[in-house]
């Protein structure tokens, strides 16, 4: 086993602490209309992530795709001078955000596009992800052009063994998409479930749980969508029910206004805030470990490394 980074192959124990669903270098103003969606300033993210490192982070797990403004170049070189590990994506992100000339594709077409850059690498950089991701639902609801490129993902990720990681629409369809990989034979602990901290229905995460797979309480700080206050109280409740194994942390900056100098909550808030909210409540650093480090090593393994120099 061994973890895909932009800058090449790395052991599992080598990732340290990751944030397991960030943004690096987006731009979602193509559909959104609002240039706060476009971050893009190399300068500013490089800033932002030296408290982040200060803080104890080594990793992050980069799930900008194609049509979100990808750039694997940037993420190298973010990667060099920040010295963090990066993960990048493969795959698309949700509709509307799907590139126009993918919006006729099938699975097929999808599957066999994601298996070329994960063998071959991101178009012409010769740089590999290392995740499926952020593959996403719709509001309560797959859209048609969303099915599809769900089930691209799933033969993507079982021909070539990457994890694959999974956009919730505000906590929605979390339980539909678990539902999908178990049909098609995926193994759910190869699956990460994004945004579960914005599913306020905690029975609902503990059947995600339940399945196997790993669980992303990944919008810490974003406390316009749910207070944080709320998020502890979840986690708090999944740990409890023996779930330590299966969960993963994280802030998900999509916007200039997300970063500290900018006023926003900044890629450190899960070191800086939350885990002090943890360790205050009686989680134990062996347990806070997992979250941040354990957690990650495992669900960001590839495991079927000789598919993908096939």
């Amino acid at each position: 086993m061994y973890i895909q980074t932009v800058l090449g192959q790395i052991q599992p124990e080598e990732l340290g602490i990751c944030a397991c669903h960030e943004h690096l270098y987006v731009d979602l103003s193509r559909i959104k209309k609002n240039e706060d969606t476009c971050l893009q300033d190399t300068g500013l993210v490089l800033d932002d992530l030296q408290s982040f490192y200060a803080y104890g982070g080594r990793a992050i797990v980069e799930v900008t795709n194609d049509g979100m403004g990808r750039d694997a170049n940037k993420l190298a070189e973010i990667s060099k001078t920040a010295n963090i590990h990066i993960i990048a994506s493969t795959g698309c992100y949700k509709d509307p955000f799907i590139p126009e000339e993918k919006l006729q594709w099938n699975r097929d077409q999808f599957a066999e596009w994601m298996i070329r850059e994960i063998q071959h690498g991101i178009a012409d950089t010769g740089i590999k992800p290392g995740v499926i991701g952020e593959i996403g639902s719709s509001l309560n609801e797959f859209k048609p052009i969303e099915t599809e490129l769900f089930h691209g993902a799933i033969a993507a990720a079982k021909k070539t063994g990457l994890p694959l990681s999974t956009h919730t629409t505000l906590g929605t369809c979390a339980l539909e998409q678990i539902e999908l990989f178990t049909r098609e034979g995926m193994p759910l602990n190869q699956i990460i479930i994004g945004h579960q901290d914005l599913n306020e229905q905690d029975e609902v995460v503990l059947e995600v749980l339940k399945s196997g797979a790993y669980v992303a309480m990944d919008t810490i700080g974003k406390e316009n969508y749910r207070s944080d206050k709320a998020r502890l109280e979840s986690i708090l409740k999944f740990i409890e029910r023996g779930y330590e194994d299966q969960l993963l942390l994280s802030t998900d900056l999509t916007r200039k206004s997300h970063l500290r100098a900018l006023g926003g909550q900044g890629y450190d808030v899960v070191l800086r805030v939350f885990v002090p909210s943890l360790r205050d409540r009686g989680i134990t650093d062996a347990v806070i470990n997992k979250l941040l480090a354990a957690n990650p090593q495992r669900a960001f393994s590839i495991r079927k490394a000789g598919d993908i120099l096939a």
